[in-house]
């Protein structure tokens, strides 16, 4: 299958193009292949790319003033990632993201973007769904952490996102749900049975 097949399919859960209007889009993407432990993004460095994953895996994350790592977002296979405050605003970015796996994206620049809505005008109830998506995963996220202990956020995560949670590293999963990688090998010990039934 083309690699653009991958990227249309995911585009027609939401909207319905034409033949024009997916070359159209097409021809914006650029293909980039990203070893793992590549940075495609830095803080304050220019964000101006909106990364869709057509395999690998992702990580977005940002440091404090000790230089501790909180994942912000992961993405996998069929999912879409960016520093979007700072993509939508022209802002220097806020994050930083990483490949966590050897992985091939395909990149939209925020000047493409921009054009994308007046040549293809339905791209903006695509982008717009996708938004919302991403608004209401993170306003539940945010209510799981402040209703749920550690161990219920594990489970629900995994249980959630199994692709995601069979891609990444304990320490990752454990910096995603703010807690020590310790802290989360006792969680997984303690419910060994559990998790084997």
């Amino acid at each position: 299958m083309d690699i653009h097949d991958h990227i249309l399919k995911n585009v027609a859960k939401h909207i319905s193009l034409s033949r024009e209007e997916a070359a159209h889009f097409t021809s914006l993407l650029i293909y980039k292949e990203v070893p793992k432990k590549t940075t495609l993004l830095a803080e304050g460095h220019a964000c101006n790319q909106l990364s869709y994953v057509h395999s690998g895996a992702l990580r977005s994350y940002c440091l404090d003033k000790e230089g501790k790592e909180s994942t912000i977002m992961f993405a996998v296979a069929d999912w879409w990632l960016t520093d979007m405050y700072c993509f939508l605003n022209d802002k220097p970015a806020m994050m930083y993201i990483e490949a966590i796996e050897d992985s091939c994206i395909l990149n939209l620049s925020r000047e493409n973007f921009n054009n994308l809505f007046n040549a293809v005008p339905k791209f903006e109830r695509f982008f717009r769904i996708l938004l919302q998506n991403a608004y209401t995963r993170e306003q539940l996220r945010t209510i799981e952490n402040l209703t749920l202990t550690a161990e219920e956020r594990y489970f629900r995560f995994i249980n959630k996102y199994p692709q995601i949670a069979s891609q990444v590293t304990q320490k990752q999963i454990a910096s995603y749900l703010g807690i020590t990688p310790e802290f989360l090998s006792a969680i997984r010990k303690k419910n060994v049975p559990r998790r084997a039934r």
